[in-house]
């Protein structure tokens, strides 16, 4: 059974940091691109960062870059977000996502459940 769950969202001040974890089981990461991505209330889901499985380069969102950073950890099937320098846009639900290719359509891949990160003073 495939499994996607993300943990570590929560309530933070601008300019604070927080780092997402999403626990994968059912599947191996190095078989896949692997990444995180947002909604935000109203608006649609886009993506964040993203590694790509099949040279391990690593995308980054301009909203993302310079202050977000990507990694994983293939012996426990774990990938992070490690979110630094927190604005109150970057308020959404994060989803970590295992999909063929960092791009494409949202529709196709395996998905977590999300978790709520809100940014506010």
């Amino acid at each position: 059974q495939v499994q996607l769950v993300e943990s570590g969202g929560g309530l933070v001040q601008p300019g604070g940091s927080l780092r997402l974890s999403c626990a994968v089981s059912g599947l191996t990461l190095d078989d896949y691109a692997t990444g995180w991505y947002r909604q935000a209330p109203g608006k649609e889901r886009e993506a964040v960062s993203c590694i790509a499985s099949s040279d391990g380069r690593t995308f980054v969102s301009d909203s993302a870059k310079g202050r977000f950073t990507i990694s994983r950890d293939t012996t426990t099937n774990t990938l992070y977000l490690q979110m630094d320098s927190l604005k109150p846009e970057d308020t959404a639900v994060y989803y970590c996502a295992l999909r063929p290719y960092c791009g494409g359509s949202f529709s196709i891949g395996y998905w977590g459940k999300g978790t709520l990160v809100t940014v506010s003073s």
